[in-house]
This record gives C-alpha cells, structure tokens and sequence, in this order.
C-alpha cells in the first residue's frame, strides 16, 4: 500500500489531468510570447508582423515579442519555430513564399503535418515597381524592352523561392521575355536596391512599396491580384495588362509547432480574429493594399495544401530552379 502523502500527490495529479482544457487555458497566457517573422526588419511581413504582435500584447495581456529570422525564402525562421516547445510561447508568422518553398528547396519536414496552422492573418496582391529612371510606364511597356534587351533587365526578390520570386518569373514566362533574378534576405534591401537603381524592377509587398510609390519614389505598373486595389485604383492588374490568366495574392498566416493544443490554437485563433475585426484593422490593411482574412485553422491548413499543389504544378511548368 502507498504512503498517505503519496498517495495525495498521485491522486492530486489525476485530478489535475482531468481539468477541462478550457479551465487550463484560463491561465494562458502566463509570460511573453515570441513571434517569429520569417523576413528582414522593413518588409510586408515584418509590418504585418508588428501589427498583429501590438495588437495581441493588448488584447492577450502578454508581451507578443517579434523575433525577425530571415533566410532560405523564410525556411530558416519556420525551421526556428517549428524547434520551440508546443506550449504556445512561440509562433511564426508564415508569407504565402511557405507553399512555394517545397517546390525548390529540398526541405527536411512536411509543410502540412510538422506545422500546426492557426490562421491566415491577411491577403493582397504583389505591386510591380520599377525605378523611375527605367523608360517605362505601363506593363507593356516594360515587356518590351525586355524583349528589346534579352537578358538583360534585372528583378529583385525577398528571397529565393519566395512567392514574390516566383510571381515575376511567371509573369516574365508569359510576357515571353527573360530577366535576371537577384535575390535578397528580405523586402527592405530589395526596396533600398530598387531605389539605387542599383536593380531594374520588383514585384514588391504592398504594404511596404506603396509608401514609396505616393511619394513619388517608385513607379507602379500593375498589382498581380485580379482586381484593383482600392489604394491605388488607377493602376491596372496583370491580367487587365494583357495577361488574362495571371493572379497571384500574397498573404500572411500564423503556424505553431506541431502538437500544439487544441485549446491554445482556439484561443490564438479566436484573439487574431478579434484583432481583425477591429474597426481600423481593415482601414490600416487597406491603404497598404490589402485586407483581412480570419477564418477557422481548418480553412488556413486548406489553403496551405492547395497552394502547395498549386505552385508545384507552376515550378515544374516553368523548370525553375534555385541559383
């Protein structure tokens, strides 16, 4: 027979295993909460990034810390998160580049069973930027020169395998003319390059280019979206551009670690959507030309396999490959 005090002990640690998860997730969470954002300081994802993490700290009275972790198309800051405990103290904050990454990199985890998705944070399109020094002003124009100079135009990325990289090579596909890719750690250096002229043109986040194309700064030729964006209505999409086909959108979503519990996903999914539907959530998303998204976890994890499938298919087609 087992010890009186023993006995307490085992029989207080049952009870406690038998606690609702909701009256355990009551007290979480305990202690600050690490974001980890898989670009350069600067970028689209780093200023959706902050937002979502100010907005958390206030509505989850914890700190939400942002940790950038760039590198390998936002491999490297996944593979970060994905190495924390599943005790939702550390999320990442993932670009629609996670759905191409699989197609390019020989990557060491499954993109759909290693992850736990939470929700998808935002959506918008890409805006195709040029320097204003280059000599065109539609998506026309800019495919002829191409044409006219075989090799010889230059586009930056934010990174290898990122879906800005892949949306302008599949443009560059069906406008028949080829570019060079220069890729980077992150969207700011590629903007501060394309400021320099230092390269030709961008399929740039919104949220980050758009400041700089209403100072002046950069031209805008066309965002990759099927429909225009209210922030810049003037411009034209691809498709409106002679490229019927073409829609490529950008997002951002939130991933945990594999294992991660039911209850802490319901609670993060749940504040996320709240911060969403804040009344100058939309408006401030909007101006950087693009819109909330919510949902359940189930719809994130449908989108994050189809858009696998989806850009396999694309990869293959157009036979690129990493430099």
């Amino acid at each position: 027979m087992l010890p009186l005090k023993q006995a307490r002990l085992i029989l207080a640690a049952m009870a406690i295993s038998l606690l609702p998860a909701a009256v355990m997730a009551d007290s979480y969470p305990s202690r600050p909460i690490k974001l980890i954002v898989t670009f350069v300081p600067g970028g689209g994802a780093d200023i959706i990034g902050r937002y979502i993490a100010q907005a958390l700290t206030l509505s989850m009275g914890q700190p939400v810390v942002v940790e950038n972790k760039p590198g390998a198309g936002g491999l490297l800051g996944v593979e970060a998160g994905m190495a924390a405990p599943a005790d939702g103290y550390t999320f990442t904050l993932i670009s629609s580049s996670y759905t191409v990454n699989p197609s390019l990199y020989k990557i060491k985890f499954d993109p759909i069973n290693d992850v736990t998705p939470i929700v998808q944070v935002s959506k918008g399109p890409l805006l195709v930027v040029v320097n204003p020094s280059l000599p065109v002003k539609t998506l026309q124009d800019l495919a002829n020169l191409g044409k006219s100079r075989p090799g010889q135009l230059s586009y930056a990325s934010s990174g290898q395998g990122s879906a800005l990289h892949l949306g302008a090579a599949l443009f560059a596909d069906m406008a028949g003319f080829q570019m060079n890719h220069i890729p980077y750690k992150g969207g700011g250096a590629a903007l501060n390059d394309l400021l320099g002229a230092q390269v030709d043109l961008y399929f740039a986040a919104t949220a980050s280019a758009l400041p700089l194309v209403k100072a002046g700064k950069l031209r805008a030729l066309a965002v990759t979206s099927a429909k225009r964006i209210p922030a810049l209505p003037e411009i034209p999409t691809i498709a409106e551009s002679g490229y019927k086909s073409y829609d490529v959108t950008l997002w951002y979503g939130l991933i945990g670690p594999k294992g991660l519990p039911p209850e802490i996903v319901n609670r993060v999914n749940l504040e996320v959507n709240k911060v969403l539907a804040l009344k100058e959530t939309p408006a401030k998303l909007e101006v950087d030309g693009a819109s909330a998204a919510g949902g359940s976890a189930a719809a994130f994890a449908t989108i994050v396999s189809h858009e696998i499938d989806q850009w396999n298919k694309i990869v293959t087609r157009l036979g690129v490959k990493l430099d």
